[in-house]
């Protein structure tokens, strides 16, 4: 699942919340068939897109005004959890969450995903003993 909240332009604490569980692209502009829908003139009717990849998220600027992350104007960028985007220079801030093994870093993701035979040194399962 991933999360998107509208973020308060001065305070930046949400004021809208948008949650997709399966969807492979979510599209994000002023058009009114886009998922989220912002209101603002700086927003380009199609402004960015965020794809779903087999173990990660991509925010990808299809917009005129272009997409920031730390006021870095971007042309795609991997989504980290927590990641903050700006639709452009002085538009409208979004927060991105992402739940489950999206949200693992690459490392700890490769730690997860590799099985781990048994009695390896990494099998640190740990074995329990019933008290008599």
């Amino acid at each position: 699942m991933i999360t998107l909240n509208l973020l308060h332009p001065i305070e930046s604490i949400p004021i809208q919340t948008w949650k997709f569980e399966s969807e492979p692209v979510i599209r994000i502009g002023r058009s009114g068939d886009n998922d989220v829908i912002l209101y603002s003139s700086v927003v380009s009717r199609y402004h960015v897109e965020l794809h779903r990849h087999a173990l990660h998220w991509e925010v990808v600027n299809i917009g005129a005004n272009g997409t920031y992350i730390n006021n870095q104007q971007i042309d795609k960028e991997r989504i980290q959890d927590g990641l903050i985007i700006r639709l452009a220079a002085t538009g409208p801030k979004l927060q991105i969450f992402l739940d489950g093994s999206e949200a693992l870093t690459p490392s700890l993701r490769e730690a997860v995903t590799k099985p781990v035979p048994p009695n390896s040194p990494r099998d640190s399962r740990p074995t329990f003993m019933a008290n008599k």
